[in-house]
């Protein structure tokens, strides 16, 4: 590959040119909301269906906020704790016309938001028998990413640390045994805090990142998302040049060897 070029992140088909995915939970206003999505360069933006209160006509929901000419619209299935939730809500998505794409979310633990792998493996089936393109959320489980991958996912999501903790990349080792072993695009979602933790999801060879929080909550949304870009970028560009092996020695980057007086 030529210095600084790069493939497209695909996913199903479909190309993109950011690797950068935001969702739209916890902005303080719209306006914050669509400048950090402006600013992060992303095109992908995932909505929770479950979030919507389509009884109230009166109530504004978050899709009236976003311009689905300019970004592609993921549903999501967050709430969802049961697998058969999900995949109610991914029908929903469809019948509105939203998108055939799900991201999967089975989540029945309210305190730790922890997915239920069983669960999401189970409504992953079912999804992909309907034709739907699901993109699940996992733990940093290799085995259940292998399972799904197998069972026909367009990506594998797994978490960096638990949801909106910030906590970065706390499951690293098995995250690089999911990224080593996936041949469909391995998504980092979830306990992303600052742009260095997106460049080490990256730089490990992940192909994408999926942040929510640390945008949204950030004193200043669009330039942290500009920032967490940068970051994906950087580790993008760290994982295409191949970076050294940590070695426990000092190696010298001026060699003695041909210096006059030196001896070996």
């Amino acid at each position: 590959m030529e210095p600084g070029s790069d493939s497209p992140l695909t996913i199903a088909g479909k190309t993109f040119g950011s690797r950068l995915m935001l969702g739209t939970g916890k902005y303080r206003s719209s306006e914050e909301m669509n400048t950090a999505f402006a600013a992060s360069g992303a095109e992908i933006i995932t909505v929770a269906l479950r979030r919507i209160d389509f009884d109230d006509p009166k109530s504004r929901s978050v899709l009236e906020d976003v311009d689905w000419t300019r970004y592609t619209i993921l549903p999501n299935t967050a709430g969802c704790r049961t697998a058969d939730e999900a995949v109610r809500v991914a029908r929903m998505a469809r019948a509105m016309g939203l998108s055939d794409w799900i991201k999967l979310e089975v989540i029945p633990d309210s305190t730790y938001l922890l997915p239920d792998p069983v669960g999401t493996f189970e409504a992953a089936g079912t999804l992909l028998a309907e034709g739907f393109t699901v993109l699940p959320y996992i733990g940093a489980d290799p085995v259940l990413a292998r399972r799904l991958e197998n069972l026909g996912t367009a990506t594998v999501m797994p978490l960096a640390s638990p949801i909106g903790s910030g906590q970065g990349l706390i499951n690293l080792e098995a995250i690089k045994i999911i990224v080593e072993q996936a041949t469909v695009p391995v998504v980092i979602d979830a306990g992303i805090g600052a742009p260095s933790d997106a460049a080490l999801a990256m730089e490990i060879g992940a192909d994408a990142c999926l942040v929510n929080t640390a945008v949204a909550l950030a004193e200043r949304p669009a330039l942290m998302a500009e920032a967490i870009a940068d970051g994906v970028r950087a580790g993008r560009k760290a994982f295409l040049a191949g970076r050294i092996p940590r070695k426990t020695l000092a190696s010298a980057s001026s060699p003695l060897a041909g210096i006059v007086g030196a001896t070996a």
